[in-house]
């Protein structure tokens, strides 16, 4: 270790992180606590980037990625730097060793490997670990709304030689992505929807019917806010796809901006893209509907595809 560098005193250290409970025990958590941690202790140091990677042999880009939490970093580099850090407290040490563990665990996701790309492992991660998520979609109820039927008919459609088991092991992956809506603190949740949603009969009117009195039991929640952005007065403001804005508790990065691609996603946790994109979100919930006139409008729609049912 350099003769200038000095210890910093560690929010581990001191147990600011130790009171997680079960919940927040998952590898994506864990990864941003760490990463977060990492640059806590370089920066406490005075360095930069570009004076950390010749320690263990990275580039710049791989220990930014290590500080963002982005994939689970080797334990060796991990090691490696904390003590080029200045870190040899044992019981400092064992609290990151235990993150790195936890980084690096086997989660109920694990047994879905197969059929969930890395983007969608990140959000499920992040979902589970936010304290409030905000978004706004454009063409489908979102994910965690969706009942089994709504996303069914969209396996089958973007899957249509998929055969059943294919397709009840994505049902049973979305049912536990879901369950974080019955966790006994879940995040705050507001769904800003395109008016467009109340109105493309995804799977038939029976199917859609169901899926919009589902939403309006939900809206019905304190905890959860359902709001309709109507064609009138979203269409200058809205952006053509998915976009969410998620916040953390204190410990790692405390938001970022999740981007929905057809196959993949794109996270932005840099200040002015968070702040740009939460503009526009703040944007959209002034002009959307209030949560009581978008209860009407869902109620409208739910009349209009009943009566198609009966006629």
């Amino acid at each position: 270790m350099p003769a200038d560098l000095t210890v910093p005193v560690s929010p581990l250290a001191q147990g600011a992180l130790s009171s997680q409970d079960e919940e927040d025990d998952n590898p994506f958590v864990a990864g941003k606590v760490l990463g977060a941690h990492l640059r806590h202790l370089r920066r406490s140091n005075g360095l930069a980037l570009k004076d950390v990677a010749p320690q263990i042999r990275a580039s710049i880009s791989k220990i930014s990625r290590m500080e963002r939490g982005e994939s689970p970093p080797r334990e060796k580099d991990v090691l490696d730097l904390v003590r080029f850090y200045g870190v040899t407290d044992p019981d400092h040490l064992d609290e990151i060793r235990e993150l790195l563990r936890q980084s690096q665990s086997q989660t109920w996701l694990h047994q879905y490997s197969d059929i969930t790309p890395g983007w969608l492992k990140r959000l499920i991660g992040l979902e589970d670990s936010a304290t409030e998520i905000r978004s706004y979609e454009v063409h489908l109820v979102p994910g965690l709304l969706q009942i089994s039927d709504y996303t069914r008919a969209i396996i089958k459609a973007a899957m249509p030689h998929a055969t059943e088991e294919e397709i009840q092991r994505r049902l049973d992956l979305r049912r536990l992505r879901q369950r974080l809506l019955d966790r006994a603190t879940p995040p705050r949740l507001t769904f800003l929807l395109d008016e467009g949603i109340l109105m493309r009969p995804v799977g038939g009117p029976h199917v859609i019917r169901q899926q919009l009195q589902h939403l309006h039991r939900l809206s019905e929640h304190d905890g959860v806010g359902i709001q309709i952005v109507t064609f009138e007065k979203g269409a200058s403001i809205g952006p053509g796809a998915p976009v969410a804005h998620m916040a953390f508790p204190a410990h790692g990065p405390s938001e970022l901006i999740y981007l929905e691609h057809i196959n993949s996603a794109l996270y932005l946790s840099k200040r002015s893209d968070v702040e740009s994109y939460r503009h526009v979100l703040d944007e959209l919930a002034v002009v959307a509907e209030t949560r009581r006139r978008s209860r009407v409008l869902l109620e409208k729609a739910i009349e209009k595809f009943r009566s198609q049912e009966q006629g």
